[in-house]
Parts: C-alpha cells; structure tokens; sequence
C-alpha cells in the first residue's frame, strides 16, 4: 500500500468505503427485513401447528365430550322431573309437607303462590320460578338441619329472604324456639 500513488489510494478507500455502506445498507435493508419476515412466518406456523393440535385434541375427545353431554342431559332431565309442574300451589303445599314430616318443624303458615314468571336469581335463565311465603316455628338447631336438608335435596327450590324471631312462647323449654317466615322460589318445569 505505500507503493501506490496518493490518488489510487484515495480510490482504494472510496471503493472500500462504498462497498462498507452497500454491505451496511444490504444489511440493514434486506438481510433484517427478510429475518423479521422469516421470524413472523415461523410465529405464525408454531401458532398454526398450536391451533391444528388442538383441533385434533378435540376430534379425537369428541365421543367423550358427547358422552358427558348425555350424562349431563339425563342428569338434568331427571332433575327436572322434581321440578313444579302442574297446579304450582298444590305441588309445593305437598312438596314441604311431605319434607318436613322428617323434621321437627312446624309450617302452618302458606301464603298464595306467585308465579310462574321470569326468574329474578339468574338473569337470562331459561327456566321460569314460582314463588311462595312460608311461615311457621322450631328449635333453633331443628331449624337449621331443616333449612340445609331442604336446600340439598332440592337443587332447584330456593330459599329467600328469609326472617327469624323468638317465639313467643311461655313455656321454658321453648326458650330455644324460633319464629320464621321465608320465601320459597322454586324452578318450574318447561313446557308445565
């Protein structure tokens, strides 16, 4: 390099200075661009096998997501078959007086069913419900276990605003029993 003359030199580094900017700019241009495309398409392919796979997964459960789809019918439908159909008064009259022959609670006290109409627990849900006030007294704990044991057994009847009060009663025995009035919503079966 000290052969040459001031002039080829200065040639020499402006060729070499040229072909550093093209190598640069071709990196910087093309090279990065083509490897960002190359990353996004790999992204989407990783995201479109992710897709495929679950798409099989689900092909290949289908005969066990139909199976727990009937199992979950026939639970319904035999839930239903307790639901209030008919003369709602009647059946719930009959459906808390038959209950509560297992509990020491007394029940005098039915008002007038309300209902069928639009359920006011779950908006949007498909069943509609009646709706019924009770009233009547027991021993604080009977009560309780009458309480829980009713709700338990029947997944569709719910109980609402529900009121508690010492009984008045003389007795000193009785100190322990309570006055209660509460709501009873019940789910009616479609189509009843």
């Amino acid at each position: 390099m000290n052969k040459l003359s001031k002039e080829k030199r200065n040639q020499l580094v402006l060729v070499l200075v040229i072909f550093v900017t093209l190598v640069g700019g071709w990196y910087a241009v093309i090279y990065k661009s083509q490897t960002q495309n190359l990353a996004t398409l790999r992204a989407k392919r990783d995201a479109a096998r992710q897709k495929l796979l679950q798409v099989k997964q689900a092909v290949d459960s289908a005969d066990q997501i139909e199976a727990q789809l009937a199992e979950g019918r026939k639970q319904l439908d035999k839930i239903e078959e307790g639901m209030a159909a008919g003369d709602l008064y009647s059946w719930a009259i009959n459906t808390i007086r038959e209950f509560k022959l297992a509990h020491k609670v007394e029940i005098p006290q039915f008002s007038q069913i309300d209902g069928p109409k639009d359920m006011t627990m779950l908006a949007g849900f498909p069943y509609k419900q009646a709706t019924l006030t009770i009233g009547g007294s027991a021993q604080f704990h009977d009560f309780g276990k009458f309480i829980s044991d009713f709700e338990n057994q029947f997944p569709y009847i719910r109980v609402m605003n529900l009121s508690l009060e010492p009984a008045s009663s003389l007795v000193s025995s009785e100190k322990e029993r309570l006055a209660f009035r509460m709501e009873i919503a019940a789910l009616v079966k479609p189509g009843a």
